[in-house]
């Protein structure tokens, strides 16, 4: 078995390699939404590097019982559904139980979105071009739901980025997002995010707080953040 190649030190270097496939974009008026929690790091990075403000779209997946890493679909933060239809029809949930765990991660959104106060980044995406960027996309079908739910703010242009993906999230992206931007675009036997990075960990809820309110400190004279 091939060992995948390890292209990041960690988030924040993944961050400022996946700026450089923005040339151009600087100065413009572009808002990167990250997801939350491995996104926020490379997102931060992005931001920084392009000069753009920084916000939040909290999507999470729709984990399979008995095994929550694989998915079958997503939820975003506004109750947009995306479901991986060939996964769900694998797995035979009845529709009442899709709808049970789809009804747990929309309460976890609800909390998450409190926690991040995400509400006090009301970016207006309007007319701007909206990156919405996470640390890998193994099905993106996480990075769908994100999307979609963008979407319905009527941006100007919509760009699904993240410093590696599978090929088949690749694929799936690119038609729903306008443009689709990565470091890598890889096809291995088996995918996982973390073989690609080598400083990997789970990112807390703290973690994010902490991360968000740096950048808010950091920002809020650029962008006049709300404090």
């Amino acid at each position: 078995m091939v060992t995948p190649e390890v292209l990041f030190e960690d988030r924040h270097d993944a961050g400022r390699k996946l700026a450089a496939g923005f040339a151009g974009y600087r100065g413009k008026r572009v808002v990167v939404l990250a997801i939350p929690n491995g996104g926020v790091p490379v997102g931060m990075e992005l931001a920084a590097a392009l000069g753009a403000e920084l916000g939040v779209t909290v999507c999470r997946k729709i984990p399979i019982p008995l095994a929550p890493e694989g998915g079958l679909g997503a939820v975003a933060e506004d109750g947009t559904v995306y479901l991986n239809e060939a996964a769900v029809r694998h797995v035979g949930l009845t529709e009442e139980q899709l709808d049970y765990e789809t009804s747990k991660v929309k309460a976890e959104i609800k909390k998450r979105c409190l926690l991040y106060q995400v509400d006090r980044l009301p970016l207006r995406l309007g007319n701007r071009t909206v990156i919405v960027v996470d640390d890998g996309l193994a099905s993106g079908v996480t990075m769908t739901a994100a999307v979609e739910a963008v979407r319905a703010r009527r941006p100007g242009s919509i760009v699904a980025a993240a410093p590696v993906a599978s090929a088949l999230a690749a694929r799936r992206l690119e038609k729903v997002a306008d443009r689709v931007v990565t470091v890598a675009t890889v096809n291995p036997p088996r995918f996982y995010v973390a073989d690609y990075y080598r400083h990997w960990f789970d990112l807390s809820d703290d973690d994010v707080v902490r991360y968000l309110e740096q950048w808010r400190a950091r920002n809020r004279p650029k962008f006049g953040v709300a404090g």
